[in-house]
């Protein structure tokens, strides 16, 4: 049965049983020592500016200190560690302000072997540098309970289409049915690559737009702030987890996690401590049709799809 939590997020992951998640995707606040306030999804401009200022707050991500963001998150992370099965991955979604921090605590906390890698996520609207470097990226932390992690690297999710100069250069024969291909030998093995399937995409995703009004993503917009993509977490869900596999997002905030895990055949257990997040998450599952059961405290209620 899917579950939905109004819950910190360590209630949320404590309830999800250990060694069963094939998905642990994190994405906390950012401790960026401010508190972010929701806006109407149709505004766009200068009116999405002036309306996030008069709208409510969704969450507070104001710290005492890097020390104490990193003492409140770390313990979450084990959490979710330990729901995870042999095969699952844990995704932890930060930027610059503690990316680096949260990644040596974390390593201190489950270990160096336990890192999988990391997918640098270019979201298209990175903060102008004033003086410095860029900052126009977020970074994925993946964690492993095995090196037998599930990487469905064949998924359409994750393939990307070919470069025109390569598609004119390479994949100049056809077969029976018409489809372009290109044969490449390694070693006394012959691997054939068609054209339509794309390429596996890289380690640095560059074509997963973020929330911007002026894209065609508008029609996504919930008005949460820092929405995420529905392909950036398609390509996630797709790539980390299996048909009927349990995809875990404690901090749901727009409900994009658990809104793709349904629409992809996943099971899911999502919370949120925030009242916004939680009724904005499920106002999109009853637009998806989503059977789960909600739990706010003590109290249990089914939800039927809508």
């Amino acid at each position: 049965m899917n579950r939905l939590f109004r819950a910190d997020a360590a209630h949320t992951l404590s309830a999800v049983p250990e060694g069963s998640a094939d998905l642990v995707y994190l994405d906390p606040p950012f401790a960026v020592d401010k508190a972010f306030t929701a806006r109407p999804a149709e505004a766009v401009g200068q009116q999405a500016k002036r309306e996030r200022a008069r709208g409510p707050v969704a969450y507070d991500d104001r710290w005492p200190s890097l020390e104490a963001y990193l003492a409140w998150l770390v313990p979450r992370v084990e959490l979710g560690y330990r729901a995870l099965s042999a095969r699952g991955t844990l995704w932890l979604h930060l930027d610059h302000h503690a990316t680096h921090a949260a990644h040596a605590a974390v390593v201190g906390a489950l270990g160096a072997r336990a890192f999988a890698g990391e997918i640098i996520w270019v979201p298209g609207n990175g903060a102008k540098a004033r003086g410095g470097l860029p900052r126009a990226h977020q970074t994925l932390h993946v964690w492993k309970k095995s090196d037998a992690y599930t990487w469905n690297a064949r998924a359409s999710e994750l393939r990307e289409p070919y470069a025109a100069t390569s598609l004119s250069m390479h994949f100049t024969r056809k077969d029976e049915a018409g489809r372009a291909y290109r044969d490449r030998t390694v070693g006394a093995k012959t691997y054939r690559y068609y054209a339509d399937e794309g390429r596996a995409v890289g380690s640095v995703w560059t074509d997963c737009p973020a929330m911007l009004a002026n894209t065609p993503l508008r029609a996504e917009g919930t008005g949460y702030p820092t929405q995420k993509p529905e392909k950036l977490l398609a390509r996630i869900v797709c790539g980390a987890s299996a048909q009927g596999g349990l995809v875990v997002d404690p901090f749901v905030g727009s409900g994009t996690t658990l809104a793709v895990a349904a629409t992809r055949g996943r099971r899911f257990v999502g919370g949120d401590v925030g009242e916004l997040a939680i009724r904005t998450t499920r106002a999109r599952l009853a637009d998806i049709g989503a059977d789960y059961t909600y739990e706010d405290g003590a109290v249990a209620q089914n939800e039927e799809p809508g």
